[in-house]
């Protein structure tokens, strides 16, 4: 009916015209008004990250809910896993679920904050959510959520800023379990009113495991210095001892076949399987004795799309209820209805348990005691065909007990939550539970129960008044079973750092003050700037990734991470070193990653950095990863305050990068053989994208290693990179750079003579670190510009309805760049027959990231500023979760590449060792403000342009910045004539150098620069 189809549709589907409209050009460049949201559709999608770094997931909606709580250690894939259908493919969550349909606000428990006033000669209990005003408005900017109510119905108006502590370089303080929630209530009336500000909080304490334990819940009404509480937390319960019949094994599974059991599908094979033949990717299953039902080890497929793919139905010989408890083990995936074990009576389900997206079993039981004499069935049930599609079985045991050594203090969700209020006024209160007399300072009750405390106070409002008060929810559930390690107990480290959530919530109410004014001071500084509001938006809003369950720090301290939430383990490093984010903006949690990590247990004799690291190894290196993580450690290096880290790592620094040298056995500058990558696949030939990563490293390598006082090496690293920047350019078509196929591997996946995103991506980072130019200008200019042309649609939807393959996270109406297109044909036939090949035909963020600045560092500011507006328009809360980057699951981790774009931008580098600091503005450099920040501090730089001068003012407003050399762009052909430079009004003495319009400002001592002080540099031509 169709086809076959030649290389020019990529040319018949793609316009070469982007026919951009001049409005929407305009717009990329302007300030324009900061985006806030008032529909209903778009308050709903909204999710700000407002907890912690590292401390799970908390949600600010757009209305101020705080929802999902993520907190309770459930290490799941995706946020709210769902499996969606679009254009006939079943959509899972790493395949784009929550961006074809976003998730609902959800809530585990009861918690919120409302008002109580007097309306109409009664008292209104009134939510401060959309339900209880009529307009509602959210404005991000990441840290805080500001949401503005009114109503016309009511005589008052309410602010919330909503936020956890955000201080760069203060990895400590901005890693705490809490959220700040800030509410000004201002009495719009004529009249003195007299309103009740309050928040809520059911005990959640073990609220997902409780059927596996025994103990009580304990809710206490605490009031100390400076704030009060409730704390809510947990106890074991002594229970009287019972006469217990012996437990009847029912099924150990330790059979080589299904005996007793009806077997439907394809999913479960012919037999339990031994745990030793379990794939290695599913971790440790927790088993009992040798063999385990799992249908997803079991199933017919080759990969594991394929076997999530398998579904069949186990269904066991009647028995009959002869004890109080059916008690098992399940794992698997949390589909109701189609991952699950369920009870049957009269062949009708009456129970049914499904896993909770995590391979490793757990002790679950059906409470059957009503039901003693009756017979009944159990069924295995996976009819899920998605992510997760899978289900876990072992043990199951008829027992009067429903419990077997599942302490309460062992459980994932056991911990401790609190609901605070800072200051003291008069009319303060607190209920430890709403059910309890009101002078009860603890109050106890079931696992089952719903313990619900109340803390408040009155506020009497004269017209026009307003007054400010103060809540916060904080945590600890310290037992983090981690899943990508095999679910070890790796604890959560700031568990570490405090015993209990009350813990935290004292150090708040101690350190208020500081804490709230820095975060706040941040704020200011990120957005008084003169880039445009969505930039701004945009680029700080996946640093928020940090505060979600894609981001751990283990009770040790080490950070570890999953590419997106619960999605594929191991701080992955061919994934983690787009993120440029965390090493701006913490860069100690990228050093202690280098350290402890890539250039720690993961990396291998041969000097190979596995790309995913357990607890104490890695697997096997990639090509790009081992590259990035290179490039990393000197950005690392370039973000201390000295060279104390270099030193201790360059070592093996160095082994790595003689491992990449080894791989290129002609020391041409390409590296040869199976080159992993961050596809997914080995590639063979010579692969562009790869070998300017390589020359990457090796100049990062060079400068490393001069720094060390290692000449030979960085002359050895100088010599390859030199070939390398001469061969690659083998590689390029006219057009673009490309992948010379090896003959020998015909059959294996790669672009060939594709023009891929990724093509010259080592000169992107090397931009990042301000290594200079690393191989042919004009022919990386070219390609960038083939990228625009070939690769960018307006619409991703023709070009969709023509290439079906690929994962969600673009669809019709979304613009984006595309990863790979041929427009000039010869595509090898057999790349459609892997499974990566669908790669191709996406848009993932943190690829258009890379690309969109190292657009902007060319020059190419009208295509950059185009690729990142894109992405932003694709994450318009009216359309989906802003904060929400999607590619393999939720929050992924490569789009933190967008901070990048904000370097690329302020034409930023810095080398803290050396005291060097620069910025070359590439938008409005007549008039810039933007944010910086250096090893030890941040604030703001500001550039202004007259026709014979040009001022700079570097404003320290956190911590400190040692200043030894400043170097500043001229307009070009312009040289400087005079050039004053002062520090808090004080002329400094300094010599300066032209190199062609850059001008090198060397102070006589160098500037130690404190917090609130300038630097004043004006210069005249």
């Amino acid at each position: 009916m169709a086809g076959p189809f030649e290389g020019n549709d990529y040319l018949r589907i793609i316009p070469e015209d982007k026919k951009l409209s001049p409005e929407w050009i305009a717009s990329l460049y302007s300030r324009g008004q900061k985006q806030v949201y008032s529909s209903r559709q778009a308050l709903g999608h909204i999710g700000m990250p407002a907890g912690g770094l590292f401390a799970g997931t908390v949600y600010l909606s757009g209305d101020g809910r705080l929802w999902l709580w993520d907190i309770f250690n459930r290490d799941q894939e995706g946020i709210v896993p769902k499996t969606v259908t679009y254009k006939g493919q079943k959509v899972g969550p790493r395949d784009g679920s929550r961006f074809v349909e976003p998730a609902p606000i959800t809530n585990p428990f009861e918690q919120g904050f409302g008002l109580k006033c007097k309306l109409d000669g009664s008292v209104q209990d009134i939510p401060l959510t959309s339900d209880g005003f009529e307009r509602v408005t959210f404005n991000g900017q990441y840290p805080q959520g500001t949401v503005e109510y009114e109503s016309s119905r009511l005589p008052l108006k309410a602010v919330l800023k909503a936020y956890s502590p955000f201080i760069p370089l203060n990895a400590a303080d901005s890693s705490l379990p809490a959220t700040l929630m800030q509410y000004t209530i201002t009495n719009t009336s004529k009249e003195t009113i007299e309103v009740e500000l309050y928040g809520r909080l059911q005990n959640p304490v073990c609220i997902e495991t409780r059927e596996k334990t025994t103990g009580r819940l304990v809710n206490r009404a605490v009031s100390k210095p400076g704030f009060s509480a409730i704390h809510c937390g947990a106890e074991p319960l002594e229970e009287p001892q019972q006469r217990a019949r012996p437990d009847i094994v029912f099924e150990d599974f330790e059979k080589e076949s299904y005996e007793g059991w009806t077997v439907e599908g394809n999913a479960f094979g012919a037999a339990p399987i031994p745990m030793k033949d379990i794939p290695e990717y599913q971790g440790n299953v927790a088993g009992e004795g040798k063999r385990v039902v799992n249908s997803h080890a079991s199933a017919a497929g080759q990969d594991v799309s394929a076997r999530d793919a398998c579904t069949g139905i186990l269904t066991s010989r009647p028995f009959k209820i002869e004890r109080n408890y059916i008690v098992f083990l399940v794992g698997g995936g949390a589909h109701e209805g189609e991952t699950c074990i369920n009870l049957l009576l009269d062949d009708k389900v009456i129970a049914s348990i499904t896993g909770s997206n995590n391979n490793r079993m757990t002790s679950r039981k059906f409470d059957v005691r009503r039901f003693e004499g009756r017979t009944a069935r159990l069924q295995i049930m996976d009819k899920s065909a998605g992510g997760w599609g899978n289900i876990g079985v072992d043990h199951i045991l008829f027992a009067d007990q429903a419990i077997h050594g599942c302490k309460l203090d062992q459980q994932r969700d056991y911990g401790t939550m609190s609901l605070g209020l800072f200051g003291s006024r008069q009319g303060d209160f607190i209920l430890a539970a709403e059910s309890a007399d009101k002078t009860a300072k603890r109050v106890t009750g079931k696992l089952e129960d719903k313990l619900v405390g109340t803390i408040g106070t009155m506020l009497q409002l004269k017209s026009g008044q307003s007054q400010t008060v103060t809540f916060a929810v904080a945590w600890n559930f310290p037992n983090y079973y981690g899943r990508g390690v095999g679910g070890k107990m790796v604890g959560r480290f700031y568990a570490a750092q405090f015993s209990t959530s009350l813990d935290v919530i004292q150090y708040i109410a101690e350190n208020f003050n500081r804490l709230t004014a820095q975060t706040e001071k941040w704020v200011n500084t990120w957005y008084d700037s003169t880039l445009p509001y969505w930039l701004l938006d945009r680029t700080m809003a996946n640093t928020s990734t940090l505060a979600t369950t894609t981001c751990y720090r283990f009770k040790d301290g080490r950070f570890w991470a999953w590419e997106g939430i619960g999605c594929c383990e191991g701080t992955c490093t061919h994934v983690w070193h787009y993120a440029q984010a965390p090493g701006r903006i913490f860069p100690e949690i990228e050093r202690i990653e280098r350290e402890s990590v890539n250039f720690g247990i993961g990396q291998h004799t041969d000097g190979g950095i596995g790309m995913r690291t357990g607890l104490s190894g890695s697997n096997e290196p990639a090509h790009d990863g081992q590259c990035g993580r290179i490039l990393g450690a000197y950005r690392d290096h370039q973000m201390s305050s000295d060279d104390v880290f270099l030193r201790r790592i360059w070592p093996k620094v160095k082994k790595a990068i003689q491992y990449l040298i080894h791989c290129d056995a002609n020391d041409d500058g390409l590296i040869e053989g199976a080159q992993p990558n961050t596809l997914d696949a080995a590639w063979y030939g010579k692969v562009s994208f790869l070998q300017s990563l390589y020359i990457a490293a090796l100049k990062a390598g060079q400068t490393m290693a001069t720094e060390m006082g290692d000449m030979e090496f960085a002359a050895e690293c100088e010599k390859i990179a030199r070939r390398g920047a001469a061969t690659i350019e083998e590689l390029y078509n006219g057009e673009y750079f490309i992948q010379v196929e090896d003959p020998a591997h015909k059959n294996d996946i790669g672009v060939g003579s594709g023009c891929y995103i990724d093509q010259v991506f080592g000169q992107s980072w090397a931009h990042q670190v301000a290594l200079g130019r690393i191989f042919d200008k004009d022919k990386q200019l070219t390609a960038l510009r083939s990228l625009w042309k070939y690769n960018f649609v307006p619409d991703v939807g023709p070009f969709r309805d023509r290439f079906k393959q690929g994962r969600w996270y673009a669809m019709a109406g979304d613009a984006g760049l595309l990863m790979c297109t041929w427009p000039k044909g010869g595509q090898n036939p057999n790349f459609e027959k892997h499974w990566q090949y669908r790669y191709f035909n996406e848009c993932m963020s943190g690829f258009e990231w890379q690309v969109a600045s190292h657009m902007v560092y060319e020059g190419m500011l009208k295509e950059g500023l185009a690729v990142a507006r894109a992405i932003h328009d694709r994450y318009d809360a009216k359309l989906r979760n802003p904060y929400n980057e999607i590619e393999c699951s939720d929050h992924y981790s490569r789009a933190m590449a967008s901070y990048g774009v904000f370097i690329s931008i302020c034409g930023f580098e810095y080398h803290g060792p050396k005291g060097y600091i620069a910025f070359s503005p590439r938008l409005s450099p007549e008039n810039f403000k933007a944010a910086f920040i250096a090893a030890e501090g941040w604030g703001a730089f500001t550039q202004t342009r007259q026709d014979s001068n040009q001022t700079e003012c570097i404003c320290l407003h956190w911590g400190v910045l040692t200043a030894k050399e400043m170097a500043f762009d001229l307009p070009v052909g312009k040289t400087a004539q005079q050039v004053q430079v002062a520090v808090g009004g004080q002329t400094v003495e300094i010599s300066y150098r032209m190199s062609e319009s850059r001008i090198i400002i060397s102070p006589a001592r160098p500037i130690k620069c404190q917090t609130g002080q300038e630097i004043q540099i004006k210069i005249g031509w």
